[in-house]
């Protein structure tokens, strides 16, 4: 590897590594020597950037993590166009069509990771908590808008979509669901609490 590469430079070359194995392969194939052959450089790479390889597997999640700061952007603007089911659809495609379901199947095989990741401040299961909130956001303003019932129950209908989208993504070797399932299951769950739009 030469040298006078930045840090974040390979950091961001593990990180990439990494998810490329998790989609691949899944977490059982995921070595500190697995990510750093899949990144092309020298084994000890990773150990000088990370205190150990359950280091580098946090700092994976909280990166991968932080990424949905700027979907839950994207779709908190989204509110008050195209329709409901569509955004909502599109937001569970995007995040579960990434490495997130292969991020949450991580978290679940790895107990040390899972348990740096609480003592780090996480709450629950990284990447579903987060996605939770970002639905719920969104759930939130459209119900601002008028576009879903005022006493819709943004804080169940969340968890409820995030859940019924994971399963529906969770086969990482399978085919992804078609766009209309997602929709079906998107537009069952909201049925009754989406509105008319309002002249």
């Amino acid at each position: 590897m030469p040298t006078g590469v930045a840090i974040r430079d390979v950091r961001e070359q593990l990180f990439d590594a990494a998810e490329r194995i998790l989609l691949r392969d899944g977490p059982n194939a995921l070595t500190s020597r697995a990510v750093t052959t899949e990144a092309g450089c020298a084994k000890g790479v990773l150990h000088r950037h990370f205190a150990d390889f359950d280091a580098f597997l946090t700092e994976l999640v909280q990166d991968r993590t932080a990424r949905i700061d700027g979907q839950a952007a994207a779709l908190r603007e989204s509110a008050g166009t195209g329709t409901v089911a569509d955004n909502l659809a599109g937001a569970l495609t995007d995040l579960f069509g990434s490495v997130a379901v292969a991020i949450v199947a991580l978290i679940t095989f790895r107990d040390d990771l899972r348990a740096r990741l609480h003592r780090a401040g996480s709450a629950g299961v990284p990447v579903l908590t987060e996605a939770t909130a970002m639905i719920a956001s969104y759930l939130a303003a459209e119900r601002d808008l008028g576009r879903i019932a005022a006493d819709a129950d943004v804080d169940t209908l969340a968890p409820t979509l995030i859940g019924a989208g994971h399963l529906l993504f969770a086969d990482r070797k399978g085919t992804p669901p078609e766009a209309e399932a997602v929709r079906r299951v998107v537009t069952t769950v909201v049925a009754g609490v989406v509105r008319d739009p309002q002249p």
